[in-house]
């Protein structure tokens, strides 16, 4: 018998060993797990760096979560760039790395300062070697509940932000439209929650609501940009960082690498893992399961996704502390592949039915890389369930993920109805489920590698994630849909297996180091 330490989710069979070995073996300890990227290793050499505008000499945006210079291409329905193509997709950076993390400092105003310069000392000289771009690498700090309520539980000087004698969690940014409708004060950042669909992988218990003080987000076109910004951020030694932090786990992956004519990253990787269901992969898929999650149709535009940006959504307009800030959630999730192309899903019309929604005939192909979804309101995907007892992903949530009459921001800009709010980030791994954890045991480690999703999406409140989220389950507030929300007819929930969930808070770049220390007495 198999040792079941060696079995993927849901009894994936255990890879060769050398493969393995070559895959994820020295992810056993934080020294090796960070010096090593494993398979990861691979995609600078097989993937094409994409083209994008020659770095500004311009100082970074306030904006963390913003990568700048994502260039938005024309491609067809295989995914390649064409003069012809109508669907517009954003390229997002090949290589996605957040490292999480909990404190390794005194709770007191005199070391949190001090780490404070420390930190931003770091990112300033990674900023002074690396352009803030995909082509340098592009870093974003998010801070966790645990930071604020155990190292900031009282403001002691009064500011032009804060009184003193502010306590925990009063200083945090306020959801004004969630408060207005529950009564009560409630705040931009939330705990993370589980949704009727959540669901583990046999063997794996309930999700695991994370703890971490601060997760870092790296974007780049270069495994090697990636690596010197993460060993000055989190390596030891008194010119770096690592002392602050006692680090939680490593999560790599990747996204695209197919927008001009070669074999994506998603097929490529998953053959050379062996992951079960990786022949069916579309050979341009921007993701595992076909279809392009960067969709500029699909993308908050600007600073949508910002915390004061939308009239009414928060108290940080017009000079919240936490102005140009928004909030994050990170997740991950298994996907079963084998369910997806061969079970459930067996034929494309199938697939972008569960993606899009049900009753769409879509020509024959082998597959796709983008397919521009049509719009759905709440009552057409009720009235899709009636006709087809089924409804899709995207119809789902493409009416509480965006606005719902035309307005003008506290900018000026003008957006119209149904203007897309929320902005995605996530990119696909072969992490089991991540490539390095300090606790194996409880986040049940595993160096066979398969087929998964680091999820980001940036918001400017916590509610807007869980409302669009729990509509994924066909659940409304005004109605629940008849459908169990791991049926194979409620979209793609039922190949999803979620196994960590955080929400975080991510300050804007002038106060992205131990964000309110300075307030500290």
């Amino acid at each position: 018998m198999e040792d079941s330490n060696e079995n993927g989710p849901a009894g994936q069979p255990r890879a060769n060993l050398t493969r393995r070995r070559i895959l994820q073996g020295t992810a056993g300890t934080l020294g090796a797990a960070l010096a090593s990227a494993g398979i990861y290793e691979m995609v600078d050499s097989i993937a094409k760096p994409p083209s994008r505008p020659v770095s500004a000499d311009s100082p970074p945006i306030q904006e963390q979560y913003i990568l700048q210079n994502e260039p938005v291409v024309m491609v067809d329905g295989s995914g390649v760039k064409s003069r012809k193509g109508t669907i517009a997709v954003r390229v997002p950076a090949l290589h996605n790395h957040v490292i999480t993390a909990r404190l390794n400092v005194p709770a007191n105003a005199k070391a949190l300062r001090e780490a404070q310069h420390h930190l931003e000392s770091v990112l300033m000289d990674v900023e002074g070697e690396f352009p803030s771009t995909p082509t340098g690498v592009a870093v974003t700090v998010a801070w966790g509940l645990p930071y604020f309520h155990h190292y900031i539980p009282t403001l002691g000087k009064t500011s032009g932000f804060f009184k003193a004698g502010t306590r925990y969690p009063a200083y945090l940014p306020v959801d004004l439209a969630t408060s207005k409708t529950e009564g009560r004060t409630v705040y931009a950042l939330q705990e993370a929650r589980t949704f009727p669909s959540d669901q583990s992988p046999p063997g794996f218990g309930p999700v695991r609501m994370e703890q971490n003080d601060v997760a870092v987000l790296l974007r780049s076109d270069s495994l090697a940009n990636i690596k010197a910004a993460q060993n000055a951020i989190f390596g030891p030694g008194g010119n770096r960082a690592g002392s602050l932090f006692k680090v939680t786990s490593i999560r790599r992956g990747f996204s695209g690498g197919g927008f001009y004519g070669q074999q994506g990253l998603p097929s490529k990787l998953a053959l050379a893992a062996d992951i079960p269901g990786a022949k069916s992969i579309p050979r341009q898929a921007q993701g595992f399961l076909g279809f392009a999650t960067t969709l500029d149709s699909n993308m908050g535009p600007g600073v949508i996704a910002n915390l004061e940006t939308l009239p009414g959504l928060t108290d940080q307009w017009p000079n919240g502390y936490f102005k140009q800030g928004t909030t994050m959630h990170l997740s991950h999730l298994f996907q079963d592949l084998v369910t997806w192309y061969e079970k459930n899903f067996p034929q494309y019309a199938d697939r972008v039915q569960a993606m899009l929604h049900p009753g769409l005939s879509p020509a024959p192909a082998p597959g796709t890389l983008a397919l521009q979804p049509p719009g759905q309101t709440e009552a057409q995907v009720a009235q899709g369930v009636k006709r087809y007892r089924a409804y899709g992903h995207t119809g789902s949530m493409s009416e509480v993920d965006s606005t719902t009459s035309a307005m003008t921001s506290n900018y000026g800009k003008a957006y119209p109805s149904g203007t897309t709010i929320p902005v995605r980030g996530d990119f696909d791994t072969l992490d089991n489920p991540f490539h390095y954890t300090s606790d194996p045991a409880a986040d049940h480690y595993s160096k066979t590698p398969a087929a998964g999703l680091h999820f980001i999406q940036f918001q400017p409140t916590t509610e807007i994630f869980n409302i669009v989220r729990l509509s994924m389950d066909g659940h409304y507030p005004d109605r629940t849909l008849p459908v169990a929300p791991r049926s194979p007819h409620a979209g793609i929930n039922s190949v999803l297996h979620t196994t960590h969930r955080q929400n975080y808070l991510v300050p804007p770049r002038r106060h992205r180091s131990f964000p309110l220390a300075e307030f500290l007495v």
